[in-house]
């Protein structure tokens, strides 16, 4: 299957790390908990078998460190109705649930990490949205040009 689109999920490694991602049962997990409108609106056009690559933010250094793909696509994040969980949303209920999640599966990770301070040094990367301030999205698209520059960085 060729992917439609191509994607960028952060997450902080101490949270939940591509390693966590590769240990899990089926080498898959659900991506909760995101709680911002335009990063859940990403979620909700991903595709099966859309590529994501996998960055590790808050962590010394940041890096795109792999590649996950989508394996079901957006549907009710169930941490939002969890009274006990942190992503709780009081405004949301199961009958209008404003927050979404998606599958994601491991499909390997790059013999080294490529680190946002490579990736901004790269005049073909100039446009990408992780490397415009001020972006703080933790899930972004990557356009096809950025997702093959990036695979051949990390294939050096």
């Amino acid at each position: 299957m060729v992917p439609k689109n191509f994607w960028l999920m952060k997450s902080e490694p101490s949270t939940f790390s591509l390693d966590n991602l590769r240990r899990s049962p089926n080498q898959t997990t659900s991506w909760e908990g995101v709680r911002n409108y335009q990063a859940r609106n990403f979620m909700r056009a991903m595709a099966v078998g859309d590529h994501v690559f996998f960055y590790h933010s808050n962590a010394e250094p940041p890096a795109v460190v792999g590649i996950a793909k989508v394996v079901k696509t957006a549907y009710p994040d169930s941490t939002q109705f969890d009274k006990r969980d942190k992503h709780y949303d009081p405004d949301s209920t199961p009958s209008q649930p404003r927050w979404d999640m998606v599958d994601i599966k491991y499909v390997k990770a790059f013999r080294r990490p490529l680190t946002l301070d490579e990736l901004r040094k790269e005049i073909k990367l100039r446009g990408m949205v992780l490397l415009q301030k001020g972006s703080r999205l933790s899930v972004q698209p990557v356009t096809p040009l950025e997702w093959k520059h990036i695979i051949t960085l990390a294939e050096k």
